[in-house]
């Protein structure tokens, strides 16, 4: 059985929460146009969908390998691998709960 280096983890877990840190500027606002605004969060909703599916297929991926006991795979980072896919999935089904609820809420208001 092989050990795990815990610090070597630990490094790869801060690195990976680095990466996915969404920087300051994406919340500022780009143009005061309402057409240009439905643009942006339709092209950042097809982008996060891409990303989860990526993740997904990554997560897959390295699963495949360490299963078949390929060299350079190892179980920490499919692990840490599968858990991201999970996280991802599971925040992009509680967007589209989201966006479900508040569609429902905008049709049932009076005109």
């Amino acid at each position: 059985m092989t050990q795990i280096d815990v610090s070597n983890l630990l490094a790869q877990m801060r690195q990976m929460t680095a990466q996915t840190r969404i920087p300051e500027t994406a919340f500022s606002p780009v143009s005061t146009g309402a057409t240009a605004g439905a643009g942006n969060f339709s092209t950042l909703l097809k982008q996060s969908i891409a990303a989860v599916g990526q993740t997904q297929l990554e997560a897959g991926r390295m699963a495949t390998s360490f299963e078949r006991g390929d060299p350079g795979t190892s179980l920490a980072s499919t692990m840490i691998a599968v858990q991201k896919a999970d996280l991802s999935l599971r925040t992009m089904v509680q967007v589209q709960s989201k966006l479900v609820s508040a569609y429902k809420d905008i049709m049932n208001m009076p005109v």
